[in-house]
């Protein structure tokens, strides 16, 4: 899958170095998420502007990179009182990278290491994928049905979740297509 990026980020801020950053502490609001990429930033002398991380962690989060992380599948009592942002986790297709410097982000953001539940995640991501299924249909969308024709395997293989179904429906609509 092509992870190049849509925008003007650094050679650095790519999916897969978000993933690589998320997984050093289980899961990340975008809020922090954004503060850890500042710190990378920062230690390279260089400035990102937040348009851009946005930009990168929805990319990110459309190729099933990060995923956000159901309430269900974290230990509530990390999840700080006031959060209103998505939980966003590793997923299925990340093949995660440390960018250089990352591994003292637990210390600078002063983040504790937090769990997630692989099973409440997976059934969340399922049932994203076969919403985002039925929409793809709907717009008739073959780009966008390849593309998670793809996500359905790295799924399969990354939690123990049956995509028999969606993945069956989505080849049916490729080949009417």
């Amino acid at each position: 899958m092509d992870r190049a990026p849509t925008h003007d980020a650094p050679d650095w801020l790519v999916p897969d170095a978000l993933a690589g950053v998320v997984d050093l502490f289980g899961w990340l609001t975008p809020t922090e998420l954004r503060r850890a990429v500042d710190e990378l930033a920062f230690k390279r002398r260089e400035t990102v502007e937040a348009d851009t991380v946005a930009a990168v962690v929805d990319d990110a989060v459309d190729a099933y990179v990060l995923v956000s992380a159901p309430p269900a599948a974290v230990d509530e009592d990390t999840v700080p009182l006031d959060n209103e942002d998505p939980l966003l986790t590793v997923g299925p297709v990340a093949f995660p990278t440390l960018p250089e410097g990352a591994v003292d982000l637990p210390h600078i953001l002063d983040v504790d290491p937090r769990t997630v539940t692989r099973e409440a995640l997976a059934d969340a991501v399922l049932e994203r994928l076969s919403d985002e299924a039925v929409a793809s249909i709907t717009a008739d969308d073959p780009t966008r049905l390849e593309t998670l024709a793809d996500v359905t395997y790295d799924l399969e293989a990354w939690a123990a979740v049956d995509v028999g179904r969606v993945r069956d429906r989505i080849v049916a609509e490729l080949d009417d297509s």
